[in-house]
């Protein structure tokens, strides 16, 4: 019942992804149909229902555009698990301030990078260009497209594809 569900807008734009018992009790609520079952039934003493792997919401919800939460996590992804340095792909990456925030650097999207650890240590406290360092591409916030915020899940449901891509 901890599976995960994609839960479509009225209007077919992907929204979130929750559980099978969420997203059961809003099917049985009425709230939301079944698109793809691609995963048997729920059974119950007297009735069988769907396990749904797709549902849609029967209304539209309004909701602002969503951003992509800033985290190491997400700064690794967006920089493809790569230094932006030396270009290495190594399993213990850090993210870097490119303008170290004790000269007066923020901590937001276009300030971090990952770095390997020898590459943060070479650049330490400096900035990239007293350090003599090259960044690969310039750090930008990641766009919140619907293949980027649940592209990811798309491997073990593939039957997702069809609604994400269009998005």
């Amino acid at each position: 019942m901890n599976m995960p569900v994609l839960v479509l807008n009225g209007n077919y734009e992907p929204l979130n992804v929750c559980t099978t018992k969420r997203a059961m009790g809003l099917v049985l609520g009425g709230k939301a149909s079944v698109l793809e079952n691609g995963r048997g039934f729920v059974r119950t003493v007297s009735t069988r229902y769907e396990r749904p792997s797709v549902i849609r919401l029967g209304y539209v919800v309004h909701r602002p555009r969503p951003r992509v939460r800033l985290s190491k996590r997400e700064v690794l992804r967006r920089d493809g698990y790569r230094c932006q340095y030396c270009g290495q792909q190594v399993s213990n990456l850090t993210v870097d301030h490119v303008m170290p925030r004790h000269r007066g650097g923020e901590h937001c999207w276009e300030n971090l990078v990952a770095a390997c650890p020898q590459c943060n240590r070479r650049k330490g406290g400096r900035t990239a260009r007293q350090a003599r360092m090259d960044l690969s591409r310039e750090p930008t916030e990641p766009r919140p497209t619907a293949s980027y915020l649940f592209g990811s899940y798309v491997r073990e449901n593939g039957e997702w594809a069809k609604y994400i891509e269009g998005w």
